[in-house]
């Protein structure tokens, strides 16, 4: 139970901080494995960023936001109006590793290996027709006043439910598989679809929906309005509550973003739901032809 809470309340990055490498009593591959962590991560600590960079990132998270179908040059050239010179290889790069594109057809950002497999865009001209018919799955970049945060999230394309989440402080493969997990352990969906990122051609992802005879559909490349619905959740958890606030801590963000959720699934009315909640929609009952 309390291994169980502590990967509930901590991300992955703040559960590898509570190794303690001078335990002689507690071996290495004890701690990881309560913490659920990887030993071979262990020893990778990240150079903390500078002040100059995380205003770089939090502004080109900013200007995606508004104008998602914004790709690197022009991102660049809004970032020269406001008088901050910066090259486009050096957006391009900031853009590549915050895991986002614009909408546009062109190279995709969020690159995969080229050894994984990609799989169809299944969900042209279909709609979800009942719980759990389609979910998406996305990761964005999460700001706090000094650094950053990746999320990811699984939502209902019916009900537009989020069914799960991880924050995280990098971007290793275990906090997606994580949200994955805990999506699973709801419900399983008919469909999961995802971007063509390396997270979601890898192995281990898709080795995960298989042993769960989960379809896999991947958005066309540079076509992020294939996962329009994630793209819309990123938009207003970060327009209703993260450009709101300013994070101090990981923790901060993750108990702010937390309450965001459950708002957003149980008490925000949602136009395109009739003005009913997401989980309204998802516990009504109703007879759905399957």
């Amino acid at each position: 139970m309390a291994q169980k809470k502590i990967r509930d309340e901590l991300s992955h990055g703040e559960r590898k901080r509570l190794v303690d490498f001078d335990c002689p009593s507690f071996p290495l591959s004890t701690q990881a494995t309560l913490l659920g962590v990887s030993r071979s991560g262990l020893y990778y600590q990240p150079v903390p960023p500078s002040a100059e960079e995380v205003f770089l990132r939090h502004r080109i998270d900013e200007i995606y936001t508004r104008w998602p179908f914004f790709g690197s040059r022009r991102i660049a050239a809004v970032l020269t109006q406001e008088g901050l010179i910066v090259g486009r290889e050096r957006v391009q790069t900031a853009m590549r590793e915050m895991g986002i594109t614009g909408i546009h057809p062109g190279p995709n950002l969020s690159k995969r290996a080229l050894e994984h497999r990609i799989y169809p865009y299944l969900l042209r001209n279909i709609t979800a027709q009942y719980p759990h018919h389609i979910w998406g799955i996305d990761i964005t970049y999460i700001r706090l006043v000094y650094g950053w945060m990746y999320l990811v999230a699984v939502i209902d394309w019916h009900s537009r439910y989020v069914v799960s989440w991880e924050l995280d402080q990098t971007l290793e493969m275990p906090f997606v598989l994580d949200c994955v997990d805990r999506a699973f352990e709801t419900a399983l969906p008919a469909i999961l679809n995802s971007d063509q990122g390396s997270h979601f051609t890898s192995n281990s992802y898709i080795e995960r929906l298989l042993s769960y005879n989960v379809q896999i559909s991947m958005d066309g490349k540079g076509r992020a309005l294939d996962n329009i619905f994630t793209k819309r959740l990123w938009r207003s958890l970060k327009w209703e509550e993260v450009y709101l606030n300013e994070y101090d801590t990981p923790r901060q963000a993750r108990e702010r973003i937390r309450d965001w959720f459950h708002f957003y699934n149980t008490k925000r009315p949602h136009q395109s739901l009739d003005y009913k909640t997401p989980w309204e929609v998802l516990t009504e009952k109703r007879t759905y032809e399957i």
